[in-house]
């Protein structure tokens, strides 16, 4: 069977859509997927052993895009089912003009046209199980979902090592403090090597946690920031044997590894993008009135919901995981 699946944008999005994907190759037989997505939502899923296609959504740099995604279409051809994990018109006329038998998003005006399938799905569920009501729906099968799952082969450390990740694409209102990371790896270092984690837009952030363990008299620490691919990143993080980190995509794929992790959320649901079924994992939260508001910037200009999270609240989490 010949599956279209239309990957989320985000990283930590399309690592949350992986139980709905296995989902698909429980209830259907001799399954190929053809994946399109983001170049990071590509590069996560690309490898999978049922991925017989991958492809990166580049409409978008299109002048007329309408245009370029129904040429799109017609390259990808038909397909027994196609499934969109986007909620985007763009991603709607997709699975349309691909005239696939059977096909599926989340509900919206264009959804409900142009596809078999427009379901309603809730804001107050993990955003795991609102991807496997989609799959749901095109098993026409109430299945749980599995845990995630990449198919990147983890890297082999030569001592035990804590990962520190303290950026967050989405924006600034996600991220916990530099300094106050040093001060947690600081804490954990006579035990761990410490690598530091970030993507091209935190490099900066990252020399700063970076700066302030070497003030702290850290040695054993490598920042690779800005200097691995997004396969790379999955294999450093699948290998670390504890992992600190603000609600990002790189938290997801610790939980795929299964890494205990602790993760520092302010602005943005915690009930919906949590480390999903990550057995050794503990979240670090205040209960402010303000949050979440799910800005990528405090509309306040106070982060009280970040910034009153101390050091040692999440020293005393992650000495309650069972490491």
């Amino acid at each position: 069977m010949k599956i279209l699946v239309v990957l989320p944008n985000w990283l930590g999005d399309a690592v949350m859509a992986t139980p709905a994907i296995e989902s698909l190759l429980t209830c259907k037989s001799d399954v190929e997927f053809t994946f399109v997505g983001s170049y990071v939502s590509i590069e996560a899923l690309k490898y999978h052993p049922n991925c017989k296609n991958a492809y990166v959504d580049e409409t978008k740099k299109s002048r007329n895009r309408l245009l370029s995604t129904y040429r799109f279409a017609k390259k990808l051809g038909s397909f027994d089912m196609a499934i969109s994990f986007r909620n985007q018109i763009h991603s709607t006329l997709l699975l349309y003009w691909s005239r696939s038998k059977v096909t599926i998003a989340r509900s919206s005006w264009h959804a409900s046209i142009f596809l078999t399938y427009s379901l309603t799905l809730s804001r107050d569920e993990h955003l795991v199980m609102q991807y496997q009501a989609l799959a749901n729906k095109l098993c026409n099968e109430e299945l749980k979902a599995s845990n995630l799952k990449l198919y990147i082969p983890k890297h082999n450390y030569k001592r035990a090592t804590l990962g520190i990740n303290p950026g967050a694409t989405y924006g600034s209102a996600k991220r916990w403090y530099p300094e106050k990371f040093a001060k947690v790896a600081k804490y954990f270092s006579d035990r761990y090597d410490i690598v530091i984690f970030g993507g091209p837009n935190e490099v900066e952030m990252a020399g700063e946690v970076e700066r302030n363990l070497k003030a702290l008299h850290v040695n054993s620490v490598v920042n690779l920031a800005g200097k691995t691919d997004i396969r790379e990143l999955c294999s450093y993080i699948a290998g670390l044997n504890l992992f600190i980190t603000n609600d990002s995509g790189p938290m997801h794929v610790a939980a795929a590894y299964q890494v205990p992790s602790v993760s520092i959320f302010g602005p943005t649901r915690y009930k919906e993008t949590s480390q999903w079924k990550n057995r050794d994992s503990k979240i670090v939260r205040h209960d402010i009135k303000c949050s979440p508001c799910m800005k990528r910037e405090c509309p306040l200009k106070h982060h009280e919901c970040m910034k009153s999270i101390t050091e040692d609240e999440v020293i005393e989490a992650i000495k309650s995981i069972n490491l």
